[in-house]
């Protein structure tokens, strides 16, 4: 049977990319919640590195080498960590509610499942 390849012509059409952007709108959406205190502090962190993570699945996309575009995802998996453990923090500290935590923090492994497909898929070629 013939394997059939299917050509990708933006980043916004990589399910890693839309589960990432979905991930961030979540995590903006609850920001508000965040104490006035935290403005500059946890709300910041966390905003930038879930921000982070579809923004470097975008550079890596629109990379011309393997090598380039997978370091790229290594790079969104990693912010997608730090997304994590701020997000532990933020349940500790009571800044999320349990439903909210549980929703996000289930949307960061069905993001960084895709991004770990993505990475075995380019080293699979190299």
């Amino acid at each position: 049977m013939e394997e059939t390849k299917i050509k990708i012509s933006s980043f916004t059409s990589l399910l890693a990319w839309r589960e990432a952007h979905k991930l961030t709108l979540l995590t903006y959406k609850i920001l508000p919640g965040f104490p006035d205190c935290e403005k500059f502090g946890l709300s910041d962190q966390l905003r930038r590195s879930v921000a982070s993570i579809s923004a470097n699945i975008a550079e890596g996309f629109g990379r011309s080498t393997l090598k380039d575009k997978v370091h790229f995802y290594y790079i969104a998996n990693g912010s997608l960590t730090e997304t994590q453990n701020h997000l532990l923090v933020a349940r500790d500290l009571k800044y999320l509610n349990n439903n909210n935590f549980k929703e996000i923090a289930e949307q960061t492994i069905t993001t960084s499942k895709l991004i770990n497909g993505l990475i075995k898929s380019i080293n699979s070629k190299r």
